[in-house]
């Protein structure tokens, strides 16, 4: 039995008299994949700035190997190790990019701050070509790479600090069909390679279907389903998650019978 390395446990955060996440609970095995999935004001982004630690939850805990990240305390040593352990891939790379900055100074920079000392040559080489890049990208500036390469950017730079947990919020909704499939075939690669822990934050169930083990839905702002991925696509319970799947445009597909489901939830 795999131990867990991720655990959310009761968070609750609110924005004036709007409940954005109510007592929401999971919990992410080493080397799994968890996806969150749900529309826009389900909660599911708020629950994963909460996890990464960049925006503090009213009530509740996340605990990373069992060590409670919840803890305010001081220090820059305590601010990185901290940062070590749960990084984050946002949906558009080039705002989290400096467009003056090269990819292979992005790299050294990270790896500077958080392991001075080691040899940063040979990490940075290692870090592109587990991601798929290589010298040519190590020159470059974000502008001068496709979308999908500073997607593998995004990734490389989170995976230098060797964190336990990634997460992942709607990081291929901006990308084609088919570079999709490649970051989805990488991040599936590294996870394999790495035991890393993923926590997909994603409105698509294409994505959660292909690479996630299990689900929680989320509608505002509570866990309205949860199971093993397969089983919960395959027998939805819950009349929302139902609707989720009916909204997937296919033949025969009627959006003004969703519409109106939508409006009787």
């Amino acid at each position: 039995m795999r131990r867990t390395v991720l655990e959310a446990v009761g968070l609750h955060r609110a924005y004036g008299g709007v409940q954005a996440v109510d007592n929401v609970s999971f919990a992410l095995p080493e080397g799994g994949s968890l996806g969150i999935v749900g529309e826009s004001g389900s909660g599911k982004t708020t629950t994963a700035r909460i996890v990464v630690g960049l925006e503090r939850a009213d009530s509740g805990r996340v605990l990373v190997h069992r060590r409670d990240r919840t803890e305010q305390r001081r220090g820059r040593a305590h601010r990185l190790a901290r940062a070590r352990e749960v990084q984050m891939v946002f949906q558009d790379p080039y705002l989290s990019l400096d467009p003056r900055t090269t990819v292979g100074a992005v790299l050294r920079e990270t790896l500077r701050l958080h392991f001075p000392g080691a040899d940063h040559a040979h990490r940075i080489a290692e870090l592109l070509e587990q991601v798929g890049l290589g010298e040519r990208e190590a020159g470059a500036l974000p502008r001068e790479l496709s979308g999908g390469q500073r997607q593998r950017v995004a990734i490389a730079r989170a995976l230098a600090v060797e964190p336990a947990v990634l997460v992942l919020d709607e990081a291929v909704a901006a990308l084609d069909v088919s570079v999709q499939a490649q970051i989805l075939n990488l991040l599936a690669d590294i996870r394999e390679a790495t035991r890393i822990g993923y926590l997909f934050i994603t409105h698509d169930l294409g994505v959660v279907r292909a690479v996630t083990d299990d689900v929680i839905v989320m509608r505002h702002g509570k866990i309205v389903e949860s199971g093993r991925t397969a089983d919960v696509l395959a027998r939805p319970h819950h009349p929302y998650t139902r609707l989720l799947l009916d909204s997937v445009p296919r033949p025969g597909w009627d959006p003004r019978s969703i519409a109106d489901a939508r409006r009787a939830l």
